[in-house]
């Protein structure tokens, strides 16, 4: 019996006021040349997991950590795009429909970021923080989803074991791989229903659907096995292709 939920913030309970997502135009406007997976740990881990006293000494940071030269009007650039993302970004239309619900059936809630102190505003701005029973914020706590100990602090919070929440993200490198470092059970928010990945749903709805219906157990579950089978399957794969 699920007792509480964890929802990841960016792109699954508030809608990006840009596209594509602000992180992804820092890499592109940097010409950061690795994968995006590579990318957005080190980014994180510099921009977000501490806090800075502006937005261009964040952004300088970031350039450091990649080794580029923190050139003024590229910096501006960055500051003025985080910005417009601020201003812009809003709950999803299901985002309060959802929390609603979960307060009125007594689960509780709790949020878990990798974020700046844009954040607050956010939650200020919409009237959110009164949907959470508790929040953990990477620059406040000087860690990412990734480390297993952020979850732990939000599971102490709630007062709640890792086998009684359930973990709502749009990313699988911090949000799934993070939850499943901690115990917890991911389920990947796909609003674009465009990625290949157990278990998954494509709106909050389908989360309250499961619920109502006492079928999230069961499904967590067989999502979960179905991806285990499939990781298993391209290992398979990738170890016969370096056979030949």
């Amino acid at each position: 019996m699920i007792k509480g939920v964890i929802f990841d913030f960016w792109g699954t309970l508030v809608e990006n006021g840009i596209f594509p997502s602000p992180v992804k135009q820092v890499r592109y406007i940097l010409r950061v040349r690795m994968s995006f997976q590579d990318y957005i740990l080190r980014f994180e881990d510099v921009f977000m997991a501490k806090p800075h006293e502006n937005l261009t000494e964040a952004f300088k940071a970031v350039c450091k950590e990649f080794e580029l030269e923190p050139r003024d009007f590229i910096i501006e650039k960055l500051v003025g795009m985080w910005n417009k993302n601020e201003l812009l970004g809003k709950p999803f239309l299901d985002t309060i429909e959802v929390l609603k619900y979960l307060k009125k059936k007594k689960i509780k809630v709790g949020l878990i970021s990798n974020t700046n102190e844009t954040i607050n505003r956010v939650l200020d701005k919409f009237d959110l923080r009164q949907y959470f029973d508790a929040q953990v914020l990477s620059y406040e706590e000087g860690m990412l989803k990734t480390d297993p100990d952020l979850f732990k602090k939000l599971l102490k919070k709630l007062k709640l074991k890792s086998e009684q929440v359930v973990m709502i993200g749009d990313s699988i490198p911090t949000d799934i791989i993070g939850a499943r470092k901690a115990d917890v059970r991911p389920i990947l928010l796909d609003r674009r229903n465009n990625r290949t990945f157990s278990p998954r749903i494509v709106s909050l709805r389908a989360l309250q659907d499961l619920i109502e219906k006492d079928e999230l157990d069961d499904f967590i579950a067989q999502g979960a096995a179905e991806q285990e089978k499939a990781d298993a399957e391209r290992q398979e794969e990738n170890r016969a292709g370096s056979d030949e």
